[in-house]
């Protein structure tokens, strides 16, 4: 059986709560990775930041990157799986949540020991098993309805 530790990629470094973003995207750039786990003290999983969570919610919002920190995007609890989870019950989590990326902690310690991407999934997985997970974490929600309802006998 295939566990989370056996396709994480290992030793994910976190960005402390008071660094800014700024920081965030200079090591996403030199590292080449999409994503940093945010800690605060005594490396608690406080979220995850991601490119384009810097671009959408402080780029795009008029704020400065150089200003802001990792840990005011850090918002409710992070979501994790455990090293020794199987990857089935890891690819149901990421689908169901719709997320593409997931730390992986040791447990009983709760320290961050690497994380799973889309990229670590592809590459041991089924061709039939990756285009059902691909199309269940990209999938987009049914728009709202814009049509503007008349009332009857108008």
């Amino acid at each position: 059986m295939t566990r989370a530790g056996d396709i994480m990629h290992p030793g994910a470094e976190c960005i402390g709560e008071q660094e800014t973003l700024a920081a965030a995207a200079r090591i996403m750039r030199e590292r080449d990775v999409g994503a940093l786990p945010i800690c605060g003290e005594r490396q608690k999983l406080l979220g995850i930041v991601t490119d384009r969570d810097i671009v959408l919610k402080c780029v795009a919002e008029g704020l400065d990157p150089a200003k802001v920190t990792a840990g005011e995007l850090a918002q409710g609890r992070p979501m994790t799986v455990e090293a020794d989870e199987d990857v089935e019950q890891v690819l149901r989590m990421m689908e169901q949540h719709r997320v593409r990326r997931l730390p992986v902690i040791n447990h009983p310690e709760h320290e961050l020991v690497g994380m799973i991407s889309e990229a670590d999934i592809a590459r041991g997985m089924p061709q039939a098993r990756l285009a059902e997970f691909v199309s269940a974490v990209c999938a987009e929600e049914t728009p709202r309805s814009t049509e503007v309802q008349q009332p009857q006998g108008a």
